[in-house]
């Protein structure tokens, strides 16, 4: 069994989270730069063993696909095609901002990091990624 990997992908940087070995942890990994994702994630695929990609879905208050659902849907195809052999879905991610700064917050994180946008992105992508673990174990 791979790991899982969720992006919080943005326009111009991609928030990236990972699970340990054996799918218990979801933990921060790093954020790139949208440009720089597709080689990031050839040489991270290369030496890591993944078989799920989840990528956040972001919706409106009302569920349905928000506009940069455009941005994203090209990215899901793209890793569909690449990576045929690992799964890929969608996961919601409205609010993962918000719950980030809100984690910074209650963890004490000073507020000159909190403006760095690449721990943001980090922090989202790692709530996706526990959100989607809870999600699959609530449905066993």
């Amino acid at each position: 069994m791979g790991r899982i990997l969720a992006l919080d992908y943005g326009g111009k940087r991609t928030g990236i989270a990972v699970t340990d070995p054996l799918r218990i942890i979801a933990n921060s990994l790093t954020t790139v730069p949208t440009a720089e994702l597709r080689a990031f994630l050839a040489k991270y695929f290369a030496a890591n063993d993944v078989d799920t990609i989840v990528v956040g879905m972001p919706r409106q208050m009302d569920g349905t696909p928000s506009e940069t659902y455009t941005n994203i849907a090209p990215l899901v195809d793209e890793l569909r095609r690449a990576y045929p052999e690992k799964t890929v879905e969608l996961f919601d991610e409205r609010f993962t901002s918000r719950l980030a700064m809100r984690s910074m917050i209650d963890g004490g994180v000073p507020k000159m990091k909190r403006r760095e946008k690449g721990l943001v992105d980090r922090i989202s992508a790692t709530i996706i990624l526990q959100g989607y673990m809870e999600s699959k174990r609530n449905l066993r």
